[in-house]
Parts: C-alpha cells; structure tokens; sequence
C-alpha cells in the first residue's frame, strides 16, 4: 500500500487544522493507511501539492480563489472538522480513488 500525503489547512494553520489532524489521524489508524500528515495555513497549502487537502467548509470559496490541480490534489470539506464519522465518511471514497484503499 501506498503512503498518501494528507495537509490538514486553517486560516493560520496552528489549530483547528491541527485538532483536524489529531481526529484523522484516529481514522486512519482504524482504516490501516500509511499517511504522512501535516497542517498549513490557506496561502502555503496551494504550492505544496498533497494528494489531499482536508479543510472546514467555510475555507471553500476562499480556495475556489487558487488553482489546485485536481488530477493531483482532492480537497475534502468538512462541517466539523474534529467529527471522526464524517472524516471517515469523507475519505474513505477518497483514499480508494487514489489507490489507497481497496
């Protein structure tokens, strides 16, 4: 299995996108995926090219600002961005897009 790389993004990129990571992290853990995750803030995440970007949904219209290559990096909008269900239900379609789950 592949290791995925996965940026946890907020507004100053210290903590909601860190307590983010913290519940992925959970996550993946249960689902066995192999992930190197770090967190950013908005402006840096668009030039360092993960395979996803996890972020509140409020961050949606800023980010339809920046052009993020879409073959390369899928975005993941949450309501709550601590609510492991919805980071598990979120993903797990994702991470089998990309080859990491079957």
């Amino acid at each position: 299995m592949k290791k995925i790389n996965i940026l946890f993004v907020c507004g100053a990129g210290l903590g909601s996108s860190f307590a983010c990571q913290m519940a992925a992290e959970d996550v993946l853990n249960k689902l066995g995926v192999d992930a190197k995750l770090d967190h950013s803030d908005i402006s840096s995440a668009v030039s360092t090219n993960p395979d996803i970007i996890i972020t509140a949904q409020n961050f949606q219209s800023q980010f339809e600002k920046f052009s993020v290559d879409p073959e390369k990096t899928t975005i993941v909008y949450l309501r709550n961005i601590v609510s492991k269900p919805e980071i598990e239900e979120k993903i797990i379609p994702v991470l089998k897009e990309k080859g990491v789950l079957t």
